[in-house]
């Protein structure tokens, strides 16, 4: 059960929290960056699927904004 905010004396619960808050982003856009690249090699296409890539992004800016105002 992770700590309340009230009971972190070290501070690990909240680094751990910003932490993932700064690694979200990133990871999102490069999974779907990674996913549309497979999809275009296998259909041949020029660059339609890159679409995942935006998605990817936007789903990492949701989690962000979620984790930023759960507070």
């Amino acid at each position: 059960m992770p700590e309340k905010k009230d009971d972190d004396k070290t501070g690990m619960y909240t680094f751990g929290r910003y932490l993932s808050v700064g690694l979200m982003l990133p990871v999102a856009t490069m999974v779907g960056y990674g996913a549309g690249y497979e999809i275009d090699k296998y259909a041949g296409t020029h660059h339609w699927a890159m679409i995942l890539m935006i998605l990817g992004t936007v789903g990492g800016f949701v989690q962000l904004i979620r984790e930023v105002t759960r507070g």
